[in-house]
């Protein structure tokens, strides 16, 4: 580590105050919040800037927070997001949620702990006012350079927090965007890199049917509304499969089918609620006009009125290659030769990926699975992490300061 890195700084801090990683991760963990919904954990956020000397922002939509440190007009952003799951906490751990229906399932308290030892770091050797330093990653020689804290509300909703933020003007002046996700999948120490797509396209799909409904002694004299909703359960994926290219390996899956309560009562309304996720965002946007043709012909011959709800979800996370091969370099600095490791890209949505429409970026994962130890997925209510990654992944940002600021900004355009 050179003595002037950020790196160095993030090391000498976790030395010092790395408890406090946790008592942030824990804190937040006892108090999620849903989308736009952060109103505790975005004064938390304040308060815990502030009281680093720094000068955090509140985003205009009322939840979130950006922070700049040093005085532009040339950024390197780090986004990490704060909204938790309405899913019910089930861990036996004192830093349970104690909201009801509430839980970070997914990490964000961690990606959140994480993005405020980095700005602790920083803090703490940079002089009054918030101006970096040199030792916090200013190239020697060159001009300041400066550093972007976004802490995002609402990734869990569509539309989310990104395109709020991005409304806010959070990209303004920004060179380049970095991203952490925890991975339960991967060792503590490690982290995940992939060049390219990282995660899938995803849009979200309702279907709304209505009919006058019957008696079922005689569906043929009304409109059998659970037979249609049948039909599309089951056709809608298999048409979608032959007129898509397989390339993009194009996935629809049902989360929801609701219709009636009474066994003799063919009901008036009926709903189909899914998913719609692909590996290629080529065709992410011409797939709307395709789903309501099927859906309009699946319908047709039972009668059935239909209604379609096509929410366009966000495209496909692809990092950039350059920025890739600088969160390699950083992983080896910050962790050593063998922290790296290739992942596959999820079928999962995440709303960085709006981010990377505008700038170029990359978002890695981090290990939390204890070694050894089997953890469960994410969105799921008995989700934890070892919180020995909360520091892995403040090192491993650092490292990625330090990687950008120390050559010339690549052309990644």
């Amino acid at each position: 580590m050179q003595p002037d890195s950020l790196l160095t700084q993030a090391t000498e801090w976790l030395d010092r105050s790395g408890a406090e990683l946790v008592e942030w991760r824990r804190a937040l963990h006892r108090h999620p919040e849903v989308a736009f919904g952060e109103h505790v954990t975005t004064e938390r956020l304040m308060g815990w800037l502030t009281d680093m000397g720094l000068d955090p922002q509140r985003l205009a939509v009322g939840t979130g927070v950006v922070c700049d440190i040093g005085p532009g007009p040339d950024y390197l952003a780090l986004r990490a997001d704060i909204d938790a799951l309405p899913i019910s906490d089930t861990k036996l751990v004192p830093y349970a949620s104690e909201v009801a229906g509430v839980c970070h399932a997914c990490g964000h308290d961690a990606h959140t702990a994480v993005l405020l030892g980095v700005a602790a770091s920083i803090a703490a050797g940079a002089p009054a006012g918030g101006a970096m330093s040199q030792a916090a990653g200013a190239p020697a020689g060159g001009g300041q350079r400066s550093i972007r804290l976004i802490f995002q509300p609402a990734e869990e909703r569509m539309p989310g927090g990104a395109e709020a933020a991005m409304k806010a003007g959070v990209l303004n002046g920004v060179s380049a965007i970095f991203a952490l996700h925890c991975d339960p999948k991967l060792d503590t120490g490690r982290v995940g890199l992939r060049s390219g797509p990282i995660t899938a396209a995803f849009n979200q799909l309702e279907i709304a049917l209505s009919g006058p409904g019957g008696h079922t002694a005689r569906p043929h004299l009304t409109v059998d509304l659970v037979y249609a909703l049948g039909k599309l359960v089951i056709e809608l994926p298999g048409l979608l499969s032959r007129r898509v290219d397989p390339r993009s390996a194009l996935s629809l899956v049902w989360g929801s089918v609701s219709a009636g309560v009474a066994p003799n009562a063919i009901p008036q309304a009926g709903m189909l609620r899914g998913t719609l996720r692909m590996l290629d965002g080529g065709p992410w946007g011409e797939v709307q006009l395709l789903v309501r043709e099927l859906v309009n012909q699946i319908v047709a011959p039972t009668g059935a009125k239909v209604e379609i709800a096509y929410d366009h979800g966000v495209p496909a996370v692809v990092n950039d290659i350059a920025l890739v091969g600088l969160q390699t370099r950083a992983a080896v600095r910050a962790l050593g030769e063998h922290a790296t490791s290739d992942t596959r890209q999820s079928m999962g949505g995440e709303d960085f990926a709006w981010y990377l429409q505008e700038v170029p970026g990359a978002m890695a994962r981090l290990g939390v699975r204890r070694p050894g130890q089997a953890f469960g997925d994410l969105h799921q209510s008995s989700f934890d992490i070892d919180e020995d990654a909360l520091a892995v992944g403040v090192r491993f940002t650092a490292a990625i300061v330090d990687e950008f600021w120390s050559v010339s900004v690549p052309d990644v355009s």
